[in-house]
């Protein structure tokens, strides 16, 4: 797009006419894209917003509005690349803490009291770009017409009721929920209070039968671990005797290890001399008298060993019963050493039994003794049920209230109505400019924004049934009529009104000269600027501005 490289300054007042010219692409157009982009953060066309800025330095797109409201001076500021956004009011910045979504808002509902859409079909009316009023949807027609009557407030105070009435359904669902809780703590703290009374004594009576019968089991264990110590006293007695067993089994298996050396011994040595009568070594005869004399001494010592021998036999029995015996009673003690435990074991469990049940039987005396404060506990259940059934009944006879609140805010509610009063008007201003336009027909719009038009020689016909210039008379009526309703509505009064190619496209000469005096003799209360590849028409109004592309920037030259 052709964008200039310097400050270019329009005043919008100075003249009641206005005519703008150019050739294509000098940059007569980039008017309303400056002037949307600084009043609603985007351009008039098709176009992106960063395709507004200057393509041969691609940065310092800034656009400056200043305008009154009701004595109010208001400077707009709004740029990209750097990116600015400011609002000045009487020359003091406002709200500088908001964000730039938060101001925008300011800015279209409390200052402009209008929005893109409504601002395009009262302010603006382009050829190309522009979706005429008849071109857009039923809800976009109804947004537009809502908007001039000043009625959209009706449609956010419905989206703070539905809010509210959302949160009261909640608020009754979470109160029924406890109306319920309270109900159920109700019956069960009466139930408790029933069992205390009824229950009570009887429990504890029971719990003290357990406790002495847990009691007299636990002296019947005690005696039998007095009995089992007895034994195990005696046991010990016993293996004390017998406690040396070991020790002399180990002496006597030594001795009996020797005594079997010295007979083996004696043995081999008898075996000698009753086989030999010379000496094997040395060849030498033994005498007869000493072999048999050795004989004898042998025979004799074996015969004392044998006898030895027998006698360590029946001592090592001796100790090995004595060692059986001292074996058996370690066992017979481990055993009683066992029961003791087992013993104590259950005087243990016993006794944590006890602890419970009287625990428990205090517990249960001690709620006996303080019923009082059980009944002060129902008490306080009712009371708190009471109230909250008293908030439920508020909270849903604040959803009856809310809920026809709800539907008269709704579309076809009060808003339905107020349109229904302004469609007469709409309708009788809509022909009227018509018929100043030398366009005969009968346009009247209904209750859902749907059109029906008569003509002398047809009926029922639509916006879409007629000729491009046909369908521009009445784009024009109906922006000259939406500019008449905002008046006297007071909703938007503006004395700017801009057309963009509206001659160039579709209307012939006689719709043109039409439109011409309407803008010049009927509309007196707006500064009209008018956009046009038209050269012919300089006279017909009070200036004309002249855009050129000076070195592929746009410059107004005249």
């Amino acid at each position: 797009m052709s964008t200039g490289n310097q400050f270019t300054e329009v005043d919008f007042r100075e003249h009641h006419t206005n005519l703008i010219v150019g050739t294509n692409g000098a940059g007569k157009s980039t008017i309303l894209d400056a002037l949307t982009f600084a009043l609603f953060n985007k351009p008039f066309r098709k176009i992106n917003k960063g395709q507004l800025i200057n393509s041969t330095n691609e940065r310092e797109c800034v656009v400056e509005v200043e305008f009154s409201i009701n004595s109010r001076d208001y400077f707009i500021r709004r740029g990209i690349k750097p990116n600015l956004f400011d609002i000045e009011v009487n020359g003091v910045s406002l709200n500088k803490e908001a964000d730039d979504r938060a101001r925008q808002k300011i800015l279209e509902e409390t200052i402009l009291k209008l929005n893109y859409k409504s601002f395009t079909q009262i302010v603006i009316l382009g050829s190309s770009t522009f979706v005429p009023f008849m071109q857009l949807t039923g809800a976009n027609r109804r947004e537009v017409i809502e908007d001039l009557l000043d009625i959209r407030i009706f449609s956010a105070m419905n989206h703070i009721i539905k809010d509210e009435l959302r949160d009261k359904r909640q608020q009754v669902k979470s109160l029924d929920l406890k109306k319920d809780n309270l109900s159920d703590k109700i019956s069960m703290q009466k139930k408790f209070i029933g069992e205390i009374e009824k229950q009570g004594y009887d429990q504890i009576d029971s719990n003290k039968d357990k406790i002495k019968t847990l009691g007299i089991e636990n002296d019947t264990h005690i005696e039998m671990n007095e009995l089992i110590k007895a034994n195990i006293d005696d046991a010990i007695k016993q293996q004390n005797e017998v406690t040396d067993a070991g020790e002399k089994l180990v002496k006597l298996n030594n001795l009996k290890g020797k005594i079997s050396q010295k007979v083996a011994s004696i043995t081999k040595e008898h075996k000698f001399f009753t086989q030999n009568t010379v000496c094997p070594t040395c060849d030498q005869n033994i005498e007869e008298e000493f072999r048999v004399n050795r004989i004898a001494d042998v025979q004799t010592k074996a015969r004392e060993l044998q006898k030895g021998f027998k006698d360590l036999e029946t001592s090592i029995k001796t100790e090995q019963e004595r060692e059986r015996q001292f074996n058996q009673l370690s066992k017979e003690i481990t055993k009683l050493n066992h029961d003791i435990s087992q013993n104590n074991t259950r005087i243990s469990v016993n006794q944590k039994q006890i602890r419970g049940l009287e625990e428990e039987v205090q517990t249960i005396t001690t709620q006996l003794k303080n019923r009082n404060t059980e009944h002060e506990k129902l008490a306080e259940f009712k009371s708190n049920l009471k109230k909250t059934t008293e908030e439920l009944i508020i909270r849903k006879e604040e959803i009856i209230y809310h809920d026809y609140a709800y539907s008269l805010l709704k579309d076809d509610g009060v808003k339905t109505k107020i349109i229904k009063k302004y469609l007469p008007f709409i309708n009788q201003q809509v022909n009227r400019y018509l018929q100043m336009m030398e366009f005969y027909i009968n346009f009247k719009l209904d209750e859902e924004f749907s059109e029906r038009i008569e003509s002398p020689i047809h009926e029922d016909f639509s916006y879409a049934s007629f000729s491009e210039g046909e369908k521009m008379r009445i784009d024009l009526a109906l922006l000259f009529t939406w500019r008449e309703v905002a008046r006297v509505k007071n909703s938007v009064n503006t004395n700017l009104l801009i057309m963009d190619e509206v001659f160039d496209s579709s209307l012939d000469g006689l719709g043109t000269d039409e439109f011409l005096k309407i803008i010049r003799f009927i509309i007196k209360d707006a500064n009209i600027f008018v956009i046009s590849h038209k050269t012919d028409m300089f006279d017909k109004f009070d200036n004309v501005m002249k855009f050129d592309k000076v070195k592929g920037f746009s410059r107004l030259v005249s």
